[in-house]
């Protein structure tokens, strides 16, 4: 807290002055320096020296990061797909067992079938495979293994 009998005092603040003519050789482009320096005496006499304060340049606004990262969502689809692929190879092996089963009852049935009617053509009862006479006995007596009508 300032002494009650102390009086501010005008604020003096000192700038830096350009030159007033220009320099006679060529201006050549240089790398910025450092900011130019004020000076500032307080009311108590106290002189104070430094660089002005700037506004800080706005950091960049960082865009906004997905929910989910791309990587992941690729991984992901990649599992998707390689479950739909085995999913697949399943669903082919069992079609193919299924169709080797048809096969091979569709083999046994043509085989009783084609069997069946070779043993009907080997044993029927009808029909003469030598082509002999045929003889009905009717009212046959045998005596003395003799036949008599």
């Amino acid at each position: 807290m300032p002494h009650p009998d102390h009086h501010p005092a005008a604020i003096e603040v000192h700038h830096p002055q350009p030159l007033a003519h220009p320099p006679a050789a060529p201006l050549a482009p240089v790398q910025p320096g450092p900011p130019a320096v004020q000076s500032i005496v307080l009311p108590d006499g106290q002189v104070i020296t430094g660089y002005p304060l700037t506004a800080a340049p706005a950091p960049a606004l960082a865009q906004p990061r997905p929910v989910v990262s791309r990587t992941a969502v690729n991984i992901a689809l990649g599992g998707i797909g390689f479950g739909a692929v085995c999913g697949g190879l399943v669903l082919l092996t069992t079609f193919i067992a299924a169709l080797t089963a048809f096969i091979t009852q569709l083999i046994t049935l043509a085989a009783v079938i084609f069997g069946g009617f070779i043993a009907v053509q080997l044993f029927g009862a009808t029909g003469h495979r030598d082509g002999g006479t045929t003889v009905n006995i009717r009212k046959a007596v045998i005596k003395r293994n003799h036949f008599h009508n």
